[in-house]
């Protein structure tokens, strides 16, 4: 029977046997399962074992009396010589090398510690790491603010009963499944926490505004439990972050956002949902003149691409229990459909579909804006729209520096979508005016509104 062209995720070759090879053994019983060819080096090419009759009685017993499991060891012959195939299935139990635990990702051995040590045997033991419960912590360390939004969010969405949210606090932790036993699970903390850091290291998103990839112009951090960041990072993006065209029908005035705001806000609750908490980072959102990037410590699940992701799939929220609240309260659908809906609006809007692309870092998903949202036309307008536009120029530069003191004129510029020539003008003039002071140095200085609005 022909051996395998090659090494990959399920196969192995090894020139001779040698007992630490059982490790690669651990590591395929604990991913998909694979084969180790004995006899093969590391180009494919045929060498042989001499002693092929000893292997086949000692490999099942050293294998058995290490790792606790039974394999299928076979004597193949290929160009007349003796090899030697061990096949290994997949256990559906974590499987230990005297205390260590080896995993097979692609075609090498992996050692796990640490975080994805503990994901593994969550995993292998049919529980997520949203489900853990968590000690020390009891439902008065918990915010009334949060249950109250996940009450109002709930009522409009129709997707809890009016009876279980007319009950306690207690009961609603009882019916999103939020508690085992006596302990409160680690979703609960996330979810109506007000601060989950306390618990979950980097349970929260940055937001920054950069020029180049170098360039970084300004920033937010965004804390508190799920659902306030996932208000207040959207609330950012549309009132700081992005600049829209404006154009009028008639006397009405309309805004167009370079990327559809339905498909930033699933790109951004898909990211809060299923983040890999136990990675420690952020949720990253990067935000440029032309793009957007979502980023979140987080993995596809096992064997699926990204072809799969984009194609119609059923549901696998990494944190399901996250995702059972957020679906709840109206902020998510079931099945599956974030990345259908985010194509979607796209589609609608005449922007590009978002590129994804996942490896072990995490998951990044690029919306790029139209050439033409982006590109600064200038405008020709009567005197009487003229004075209009820099009265709008004035007060964008007051909710600007009310939300953010330290901006430049360079930062304000691009946000505004004016050139810097005329923000500093009209800097100045408000500066002369009263409206506006500035304190400290010209680097590293502040802006205050001094206006009453």
């Amino acid at each position: 029977m022909p051996m395998s062209p090659k090494e990959s995720q399920n196969i192995e070759w090894k020139e001779s046997w040698r007992d630490e090879y059982i490790r690669w053994i651990c590591g395929f019983a604990n991913a998909q399962g694979g084969k180790l060819i004995i006899g093969k080096n590391d180009k494919g090419a045929v060498v042989g074992v001499a002693n092929a009759k000893k292997l086949l009685e000692d490999i099942p017993n050293k294998i058995k009396d290490i790792l606790g499991i039974v394999v299928d060891v076979n004597l193949r012959r290929e160009k007349g010589k003796d090899l030697i195939e061990i096949v290994v299935e997949p256990y559906p139990y974590p499987v230990s090398y005297k205390g260590e635990y080896y995993y097979r990702s692609g075609s090498t051995k992996q050692e796990l510690k640490g975080a994805a040590l503990d994901k593994f045997l969550l995993e292998k033991q049919g529980k997520r790491w949203d489900a853990v419960p968590v000690p020390r912590v009891a439902l008065g360390d918990l915010q009334k603010d949060a249950f109250e939004l996940f009450r109002s969010k709930a009522a409009k969405s129709g997707r809890v009963s009016d009876e279980v949210l007319a009950e306690s606090n207690a009961s609603l932790i009882e019916n999103l499944n939020l508690k085992e036993g006596r302990y409160l699970k680690r979703a609960a903390l996330l979810l109506f926490s007000s601060d989950p850091e306390k618990w979950v290291v980097g349970a929260y998103i940055k937001i920054g505004f950069f020029r180049t990839d170098a360039d970084l112009l300004y920033q937010d951090e965004i804390h508190g439990n799920l659902f306030v960041q996932a208000e207040k990072a959207m609330d950012l993006l549309l009132t700081k972050y992005l600049r829209a065209a404006i154009s009028y029908e008639g006397i009405n005035r309309v805004e167009r956002y370079p990327f559809p705001k339905a498909a930033l806000r699933e790109a951004l609750l898909n990211a809060i949902v299923h983040k890999d908490y136990s990675g420690g980072s952020p949720i990253q959102i990067s935000v440029y003149e032309d793009k957007i990037y979502f980023w979140n410590d987080g993995q596809l699940p096992d064997l699926w691409t990204v072809a799969q992701l984009l194609a119609k799939h059923a549901s696998k929220p990494f944190n399901p229990l996250i995702a059972n609240a957020f679906f709840r309260a109206g902020m998510i659908e079931s099945w599956g459909r974030g990345i259908e809906k985010i194509r979607h609006e796209c589609k609608a809007a005449g922007v590009p579909p978002p590129a994804y692309r996942t490896d072990t870092s995490g998951l990044m998903v690029q919306f790029t804006a139209q050439t033409k949202m982006t590109e600064k036309t200038p405008v020709k307008m009567s005197g009487q729209m003229s004075g209009q536009m820099s009265e709008e120029t004035t007060k964008q530069i007051i909710t600007l520096l009310k939300s953010d003191g330290k901006l430049t004129s360079a930062a304000l510029a691009l946000r505004i979508g004016k050139s810097d020539r005329t923000i500093e003008r009209n800097l100045r003039k408000m500066r002369e005016s009263g409206i506006i002071e500035h304190i400290g140095p010209n680097k590293g200085g502040h802006w205050v509104v001094k206006e009453k609005t």
